[in-house]
């Protein structure tokens, strides 16, 4: 009679263990959230379009406007710049390259 118990414990030990076994395997799948994807920007055009706003508040010709420094932060670009009267700004765009603000320095 002792025969039927023990298979059922065998059998209950083999199945507990089968079912840890497969919660504990663990398989290692890419994170793809850790990976930086950059947009295509056209850093000419930025720096275009930088000097058309700039030429325009500071009412001269944009061939009047140098572009001193280009930084990319993490969701944002910046160019700085001066015109010939030496008139510092800063302009501004998203994380698209689109244009956002002219500031004055």
């Amino acid at each position: 009679m002792m025969m039927p118990k023990i298979k059922n414990s065998r059998w209950v030990l083999v199945s507990a263990a089968l079912l840890l076994s497969a919660c504990s395997s663990h398989e290692q799948q890419p994170q793809y959230a850790q990976v930086a994807q950059h947009p295509a920007i056209e850093g000419e055009a930025m720096i275009e379009t930088c000097k058309q706003e700039a030429a325009h508040r500071y009412n001269t010709r944009a061939q009047r406007i140098s572009v001193v420094d280009f930084k990319q932060y993490q969701g944002s670009y910046e160019i700085l710049g001066s015109t010939t009267r030496r008139e510092g700004f800063t302009c501004s765009f998203d994380e698209n390259g689109q244009f956002l603000h002219l500031s004055t320095a």
